[in-house]
């Protein structure tokens, strides 16, 4: 199914790209001289839809960079994040593990018979007042 989608949007994409490169094929000087537009000192000579597509190429790139930089923050809190979850969680199964241990070695104990006249009052009185 994957395939099937990257197809779906690489196939249109390629034809796009081939129908550009088609109708922009005359070349352009791209020159780095801003002081001698005649003969560029520093100029290079290629087909249009190679400049675009190159440019479009490092602004993705460049884009990409910067949107990576910002993100750094919380990237940083993820790792500080998951470093304290598995701490956490190798806490826990120490925890239940000595509990475990600790349930098996300890005696079995009994609740403590309750006292007459605690849960009453002195009187042997119930809630209602009725005598026990």
């Amino acid at each position: 199914m994957r395939k099937f989608f990257s197809g779906l949007v690489l196939i249109p994409l390629a034809i796009v790209f081939i129908v550009f490169a088609v109708a922009n094929r005359h070349l352009v000087t791209v020159s780095f001289d801003p002081f001698n537009t005649a003969s560029p000192s520093v100029g290079i000579t290629l087909p249009l839809f190679v400049v675009i597509i190159a440019v479009a190429i490092l602004g993705v790139v460049a884009g990409g960079m910067a949107t990576w930089f910002r993100q750094r923050h919380w990237r940083r809190a993820a790792r500080l994040h998951e470093a304290d979850a598995r701490q956490a969680r190798t806490e826990l199964a120490d925890l239940r593990v000595h509990a475990a241990t600790a349930a098996r070695n300890a005696p079995q104990r009994l609740p403590a018979p309750m006292q007459t006249g605690i849960g009453y009052g002195a009187s042997e009185r119930d809630k209602s007042g009725a005598t026990l």
